[in-house]
């Protein structure tokens, strides 16, 4: 069977994937084994995700009514019910959904009647509580099919420890990353120094691990060093994957959705206020498209800033109010970053003058006259290929380019 639950944390505390780790252990309590426990992230552009917009996936054998009713008993429990927004969905189903449900839910949006609609069909055990929101997530983490695949431990609060400052020795995760990388990425941001993985939100994760094995985040962990944990549990994840993307076409661009969109650059970047870096890009049907690398990118704001009109790009990003806000790009073409200047006089070396529209350049010295004016190139800043914003400002889904070189 498979179970999916989405929708039970809030912005004051829980996590859907820390109730999900009790519920592997309550399972096997009730002697119901699970195989595969699967965090699947959703469209980041979602209008009422909490934090990371994450469903959670788990295939275990045994009774599906039994597993049904532990698993509301759970949501019962530690979900945040208090919450406006906090509206669980729970599904147990012997049979995977159709997984173009899973795959419009990470790239476009869904509805609650069309995943009602795909479970009555499935012959599905599903509860929605409160308006029921969490079963469109509930019901995709069950359809998920993942042919790219990456890994995530999570370490998770004692209790107790809930609400209080978080004990991670700083110095062993950066030691942690430098021991495994490529093969786990984004716990720190080595050139901003700032660690990734411990969050700042009052909720039982203590830290994670991303990368592409669970041997590889378990010898990461390993060397990590911090308070006493309560549950560790490793995930299989869509994450640092690009599940989220589509191929879009200037002007045909849909809101709240992540595109992969060429374009031509039109003009040079501006900063605006709060450091924020805004580009224009020109499509082949003269339409034009607002890029924004926002302040936290950090660094990533000189690479859009070093771009020239007529560069041709790959811009990446998620479309919202009319904006695509960049997560990477790509540098197909470069312009030649030339500049016309009037001569120097082969004669006399002095820099000669214009003459008049049309007319060439004339030294004012001796009277030597030249049509031509003085290129100048100047070497560019950037180089062809691909760029990416740093681990800190990365979303969830976003693959960073380190794994596509890692062996």
């Amino acid at each position: 069977m498979i179970i999916g639950i989405d929708d039970t944390d809030s912005p004051a505390g829980m996590c859907t994937t820390y109730l999900g780790a009790v519920l592997i252990g309550r399972l096997g309590q009730a002697g119901i084994p699970v195989g595969e426990a699967r965090l699947v992230r959703l469209n980041p552009n979602a209008p009422f995700k909490t934090r990371g917009n994450a469903a959670i996936c788990i295939e275990a054998e045994g009774n599906p009514a039994r597993a049904f009713s532990i698993a509301a008993a759970l949501i019962d429990e530690l979900a945040d019910l208090s919450c406006e927004n906090t509206n669980p969905g729970l599904v147990v189903t012997t049979e995977r959904p159709d997984p173009t449900f899973y795959r419009e839910c990470v790239r476009d949006f869904c509805t609650i009647d069309g995943a009602e609609a795909l479970l009555r069909e499935n012959r599905a055990l599903y509860r929605g509580w409160k308006n029921g929101r969490g079963l469109i997530g509930a019901t995709a983490a069950t359809a998920s099919v993942l042919p790219d695949r990456t890994f995530e431990l999570l370490a998770y609060r004692r209790r107790e420890a809930w609400g209080t400052p978080r004990s991670v020795d700083r110095p062993s995760i950066f030691a942690a990353e430098a021991a495994t990388y490529p093969h786990t990425w984004d716990s720190v941001d080595r050139e901003n120094g700032v660690v990734v993985c411990v969050p700042h939100t009052p909720d039982p994760v203590l830290f994670g691990v991303r990368g592409e094995s669970e041997a590889w985040v378990r010898e990461a962990r390993a060397v990590i060093r911090a308070e006493e944990t309560g549950i560790e549990q490793v995930w299989v994840t869509n994450q640092g994957t690009d599940a989220h993307l589509k191929n879009g076409t200037i002007g045909r661009l849909l809101e709240g959705r992540s595109y992969r969109v060429p374009g031509t650059v039109d003009g040079r970047a501006a900063t605006g206020t709060g450091g924020h870096v805004r580009l224009a890009l020109l499509g082949t049907d003269g339409e034009m498209l607002r890029c924004m690398a926002y302040e936290p990118t950090k660094g990533f704001r000189d690479i859009v800033r070093a771009l020239l009109p007529g560069d041709e790009v790959l811009a990446v990003g998620s479309y919202k109010n009319g904006s695509l806000n960049l997560e990477k790009l790509r540098a197909d073409r470069l312009a030649e970053d030339r500049v016309l200047r009037p001569p120097l006089c082969p004669d006399c070396g002095r820099r000669m003058t214009s003459a008049g529209r049309g007319k060439g350049y004339k030294c004012r010295d001796c009277g030597r006259r030249t049509k031509d004016p003085q290129v100048v190139v100047t070497p560019r800043s950037i180089r062809t290929g691909w760029h990416e914003v740093p681990p800190v400002a990365r979303r969830h889904l976003s693959k960073p380019l380190v794994r596509d070189r890692t062996p």
